[in-house]
Formats: structure tokens, C-alpha cells, sequence
């Protein structure tokens, strides 16, 4: 049995970018800054993409700096340029999102922190949503932003 599930959670560090490829589908281009659990001083910058429906969801309602807890799957691309160098891009491919944290709290600087993120997370979803991961509801976000 082989698993590949990803969940992220962290800022984005740029608007996403939509395009709709010739057969029509939305594809959304963005990455996601996520602190090290270890290093708490380091952060990765993880390349992501989404389609259709999750598109289109991440470029209305996420923009630079909006906490999102994005689940899919890491894909590798291995291919050879023009010289003959072998090269490799590696991504999330994203099936779902979260709101990070409510729309009150990313208007008002000096809105109290929710303890009770339940109420204020929205999922959206190409394909059901996995009950596996029902509790990442529950994550507290960091105080300190990586960027």
C-alpha cells in the first residue's frame, strides 16, 4: 500500500495566480511559506498547484499573507533540457483548502486570537474531504510569521 498525502499549513507569499489552460480548466500557481517545527528560525517555501473548483476557491478568497491549510499530493516532474541535464521539479498538487483563520481576524490587527477555530473554518473540495484529516481544524497558527 503506497500513501502520498501532503498537509501544509503556513502564508502565502504572493497573490496565486490563475491561468485556464485551452480545455478550459483553472489552474492555480502559489507557495505557501511553512515554518520548521525543529528550526523555528527556517522556513520552506513549498511550490504548489490546484485545478478546477480548489482554483478557482484559492484566487477569490486567498491572497499574499493569508493563512491556508492546503491537503493533496506531492508530485515529482523529472525531465531533461534543451543540454541534456537531467532536472526535477518537485510540488504540491492541492485537492483541498482552509481558512487558516477567520476573515474578522485578518481585517482587524486588534482582534483577540479565536481558541475555537471550528466555527471559523470553511473547507472547499474537488473530491470529498477525508475524514483523516478532520482535526487540523484544531491547529493554533504560530505567533511569529516567517516573512
Amino acid at each position: 500500500m503506497n500513501i502520498n498525502k501532503v498537509f501544509l499549513m503556513g502564508r502565502l507569499t504572493s497573490d496565486p495566480e490563475l491561468r485556464v489552460s485551452q480545455s478550459g480548466i483553472s489552474v492555480a500557481n502559489f507557495t505557501i511559506a511553512v515554518g520548521r517545527r525543529i528550526k523555528r528560525d527556517e522556513t520552506d517555501f513549498i511550490d504548489c498547484v490546484a485545478f478546477r473548483q480548489t482554483a478557482d476557491v484559492v484566487c477569490k478568497y486567498f491572497k499574499r499573507g493569508s493563512l491556508i491549510i492546503a491537503f493533496g499530493s506531492l508530485q515529482v516532474d523529472n525531465w531533461k533540457d534543451k543540454d541534456g541535464k537531467s532536472r526535477k521539479t518537485v510540488r504540491v498538487v492541492v485537492d483541498d483548502v482552509q481558512f487558516g483563520e477567520s476573515k474578522k481576524s485578518t481585517e482587524s490587527v486588534s482582534a483577540p486570537k479565536d481558541t475555537d477555530r471550528k466555527e471559523d473554518s470553511v473547507a472547499f473540495s474537488n473530491a470529498g474531504s477525508s475524514d483523516i484529516f478532520d482535526d487540523v481544524k484544531d491547529i493554533e497558527a504560530d505567533e511569529e510569521l516567517p516573512f
